[in-house]
């Protein structure tokens, strides 16, 4: 079992922060704008920042578990999938009693989520390649 290659999770975590970046402004900047407050610059500077870190880490635990489950996209989705029960599902589910966002905008953020962490990993996962 080799090393992870971290130079490697950067570029491919760079790529999937892009394709993180660009949903979310399809999903907060378009779709969602009318239910949400009006973001500062910082704060959606802030939130750019986040989704390169969690390409990233997306890239970085696909390459953690590409060992046992082997290289390519159906592995990139099962980290994807992993992650996204971590952090979104759980998450939402953590937050819904406190109604601190609308019902609508946790439903269909969390849905965006469960495709767009996926689709994120393989399109990182396609740069990774073990040292």
């Amino acid at each position: 079992m080799g090393k992870i290659n971290l130079q490697k999770v950067i570029v491919g975590g760079l790529v999937a922060g892009v394709v993180l970046n660009v949903v979310d402004y399809l999903l907060f900047g378009v779709v969602l704008k009318k239910d949400l407050p009006v973001m500062s610059t910082n704060t959606i500077l802030w939130f750019v920042l986040m989704d390169f870190l969690y390409g990233i880490f997306l890239v970085w635990f696909y390459a953690a578990i590409r060992p046992r489950f082997g290289p390519g996209p159906r592995t990139a989705v099962y980290a994807g999938l992993a992650i996204w029960v971590l952090y979104g599902l759980l998450h939402a589910l953590m937050e819904a009693p406190f109604h601190m966002f609308p019902t609508n905008v946790t439903v269909i953020t969390t849905v965006v989520a469960l495709f767009e962490w996926p689709i994120a990993v393989v399109a990182g996962a396609k740069l990774y390649t073990e040292m």
